[in-house]
């Protein structure tokens, strides 16, 4: 299995709303500004291509190595 930056990055993510997600409450409101930005983020990286700058963004915003 391949282990690209997009790879690691869309498992941060999607490991962070798992741990940060909220109630069900929360997550139906959608006010919560930290989970829109992980999902604005995760949106933006299941769009963007391997080696789009927008995936460099996105794992230097989130600490992935």
């Amino acid at each position: 299995m391949s282990d690209t930056l997009k790879d690691r990055v869309r498992a941060k993510l999607l490991a962070q709303l798992a741990d940060d997600g909220g109630t069900a409450a929360e997550q139906a409101e959608g006010d919560d500004p930290r989970l829109n930005a992980l999902r604005d983020d995760l949106e933006a990286l299941e769009a963007a291509q391997d080696g789009d700058p927008v995936v460099d963004d996105i794992a230097a915003r989130h600490w992935v190595p």
